[in-house]
């Protein structure tokens, strides 16, 4: 039996999007008012969310063959959102279990199987309440809504070697998903109204063969399906739309493992295509309260590489004892499907808002003597649309990270880690966490500049 405890309290302000002439005149701003709305600064908007998540896991081997596993998780989200136009506090107690028991074969020279079979359930109460801001003080009573969502499916899962080359995998799951809700205020509404989805059956297929001890081929089929979250049927327009349908789509990947013989080089690569029916996308009012919307689909096909080596090979005797590289490579080319749309435009082709179209990771890691260690890394991040017009992107950036550090470990169960490090050494200007289809053209969020860390960690 394992168990798991989290508790997290986190509070920072959220200064607003800016204009690109603001963005590059003072990054430093917050969103400054105007004669129709107050600014950031004056209303004291921010975040704060106070979560606690525990849970406890078992496993049980009823025979050599016959085993079952059992979690139990719950959590609770304290949440807090003074903004602009209002002030939001949502209260979420989710509790769920996860169980299946595996059966695994009689093994044979060339062949091995197992068969899984199980069920996941999850519950979320959720309380979401709008009152006024009044310069960061709650207000008055805008909106007092109570949704609770339940979501269970069941599961299988068959895997299998032949003749020690050939890996197959089938797996199928029945989803159901449901939600009701009632408005307390200001309807004082007694009965919750229910929405149930069609349930969904969700298959995957997987098969790999081993061409040579060191290469692998593999490929897969399978269907994603994605119901809208409390917080896209409950957004901050204060409206639940119970017309907003389920996301869902067809993923198809292939790709290969390359490996040398100590195993100190590492390459796998893949090529996807995933096809998204029923977008559930975001759009903002006039007073930029939110909401959501089926708008269509996507087509998004990419590449993934990585690749690892230890240059110099890991060893006890020289100053430097080993230097690894590392490599992490996304191409894509995401873009909006025949028929999505908005309102008042079509935007069939257009690249997907939101996702660059390259991203490139590089790091090299050196140890020396006395567990000490130097690590450096370049992040290369293509341009990013900001609407769905694609009229706008924001720039593409480098990004580079040292961290050096001292490991001390007494043994192998102990291990006390001390580092310090840099983020953006070369001081770029860049956006992160860009407002998208922002009104009024507040996309950015300007990043830090250069900027310093210290800390560590512990296992025992």
């Amino acid at each position: 039996m394992r168990a798991l405890a989290f508790y997290s309290d986190l509070n920072y302000e959220t200064p607003g999007g800016l204009t690109l002439s603001q963005y590059q005149a003072g990054p430093q701003l917050a969103r400054l008012p105007t004669k129709f709305v107050p600014g950031a600064i004056d209303q004291k908007i921010g975040i704060t969310t106070k979560m606690l998540l525990g849970g406890l896991a078992n496993e049980l081997h009823i025979s050599d063959r016959f085993r079952n596993v059992l979690s139990v998780f719950g959590t609770y989200v304290d949440f807090s959102n003074p903004f602009i136009t209002n002030y939001e506090q949502r209260y979420e107690g989710t509790y769920g279990l996860r169980t299946y028991f595996e059966f695994t074969g009689e093994k044979k020279v060339n062949y091995d199987w197992k068969i899984n079979l199980g069920l996941e359930w999850q519950q979320t109460n959720a309380d979401i309440n709008n009152y006024g801001n009044r310069m960061g003080v709650r207000d008055t009573a805008q909106t007092l809504d109570k949704i609770n969502t339940n979501q269970h499916f069941f599961f299988t899962r068959y895997a299998a070697d032949f003749n020690k080359r050939w890996h197959v995998e089938g797996a199928l799951s029945l989803n159901f998903y449901d939600y009701k809700f009632r408005n307390v205020y200001p309807n004082a509404e007694t009965a919750y109204t229910n929405r149930s989805f069609t349930a969904q059956l969700m298959p995957r297929v997987a098969l790999s063969y081993q061409v040579t001890n060191d290469f692998i081929w593999r490929g897969s089929v399978s269907r994603g399906y994605s119901t809208p979250t409390t917080a896209e049927i409950r957004p901050t327009d204060n409206i639940i739309n119970t017309n907003l349908q389920a996301e869902y789509g067809w993923n198809y990947e292939t790709g290969f493992r390359l490996r040398n013989k100590d195993e100190s080089m590492f390459l796998d690569a893949s090529v996807f295509y995933y096809v998204l029916q029923n977008a559930i996308v975001l759009r903002l009012n006039p007073d930029e309260t939110e909401y959501y919307i089926n708008a269509g689909g996507t087509h998004q096909p990419g590449v993934e590489l990585y690749f690892s080596d230890w240059i110099i090979r890991q060893n006890n005797s020289n100053f430097i004892r080993g230097v690894q590289f590392n490599e992490a490579l996304t191409l894509n080319k995401f873009t909006f499907s025949g028929n999505y749309h908005d309102a008042t435009a079509n935007y069939s082709g257009n690249k997907l808002t939101g996702v660059p179209g390259q991203v490139i990771v590089t790091s090299v890691q050196l140890k020396f003597p006395q567990r000490l260690y130097l690590f450096v890394e370049h992040n290369y991040t293509g341009r990013i649309p900001l609407n769905d017009a694609n009229t706008t992107f924001a720039s593409h950036y480098n990004l580079i990270q040292a961290k050096a550090g001292w490991q001390i470990s007494n043994n192998h169960k102990n291990r006390i880690e001390i580092y310090a490090g840099a983020d953006n050494l070369l001081n770029e200007k860049y956006s992160l966490g860009n407002d998208l289809n922002a009104v009024g053209n507040r996309y950015y969020n300007p990043a830090p500049p250069r900027n310093y860390f210290v800390g560590f960690n512990a296992g025992f």
